[in-house]
This record gives structure tokens, sequence and C-alpha cells, in this order.
């Protein structure tokens, strides 16, 4: 095989792994499974950023919010649910098991303690590294671009679905 195909098809499975991890990351905040959130970050030193939910050196601290915020349930009953979809990825593959990459968020949160909808959007600017063969978060920043609360209306509903019987 031509080395230089070679080397862009590795290229190309190693921005895929990478997609795959920010997915996996998303995924785990909608399912409300801390393991895998906190799995997609290195082991330590990750410098995360989320703004008004803080900065931290390391994802053990931004792992244990997460848990709080996604599993809090009053009455049994969750009362957060989240939806992340990324896109427009913008991966780079600087070197030998390290890359960068820019994302747009589309987020939308229904808030039942609050009783609001929260539509959002912005940026992530994140690192990534290979740590143990596979492919980890060691920098996630997120910039809010802009939001939008409105209170739910009278009368709304919503049906957990699979998510309800999500513990700690």
């Amino acid at each position: 095989m031509d080395p230089g195909l070679a080397q862009r098809v590795e290229r190309l499975e190693q921005v895929e792994a990478i997609k795959a991890l920010k997915h996996q990351y998303w995924r785990a905040c909608d399912a409300k499974d801390p393991k895998a959130f906190r799995d997609s970050f290195v082991r330590e030193g990750a410098r995360i950023d989320y703004g008004r939910l803080g900065a931290f050196d390391d994802a053990a601290p931004m792992a244990e919010i997460f848990t709080k915020v996604a599993l809090h349930q009053v009455d049994g009953k969750h009362v957060i649910f989240d939806m992340h979809h990324g896109v427009h990825p913008e991966i780079t593959v600087t070197g030998p098991g390290t890359a960068t990459g820019r994302w747009t968020l589309r987020f939308r949160q229904i808030n039942l303690i609050d009783n609001t909808e929260k539509l959002m959007t912005g940026e992530y600017d994140d690192e990534y590294v290979v740590e143990d063969g596979r492919w980890k978060m060691s920098k996630c920043h997120f910039t809010e671009t802009w939001a939008m609360v409105r209170p739910l209306p009278e009368g709304f509903v919503v049906t957990p679905g699979a998510f309800a019987e999500v513990t700690q």
C-alpha cells in the first residue's frame, strides 16, 4: 500500500475515533451516566472550563457536579432532562496521540424544579490525547454563544422514558 495512503487512512481513523469519543460524552450526559461521563476524560489533569458551571484542573470535581445535577430526583423522579447535539466538528490530528477539536453544541434542557425550558448553543474547544490506547479529552472548554430560558406551559408533561429507572 502507498505510504501516503496508509497515513491518510490512519488519520481518518483517528478523527473518527475522536468523533466517537465526543458522541459518547454527550450520550453520557443525556443518559445520566456519570461513569461514562468521567471516562471521556484523561485519568488526571483534565482542564475543564464550562463557564458558569465552573473551571477545573481535573475531571473528578466536574463529574461530581454532573452526578448531582443529572441524577437529582424529587419524589423519586428525575427533574432535569438534557439533550446535547454536537455539530460542525473541526478535528486536527496534531501529532502522534494528540489532536484538537472544535464543536458547536445545540443544547436543550427541561428543568422541572424551575418549570423552565432552556435552549442554548455554544462552542467547545477541546484537546485530545491517547491514554491506554484510547482517545480521551485532556481539555474541554465550552463558551456559550446564546441561551434562552422560558417557562414551561401550563399542563406540560414530561414522559421520562428509558431514564426513569436511572439511579446513582
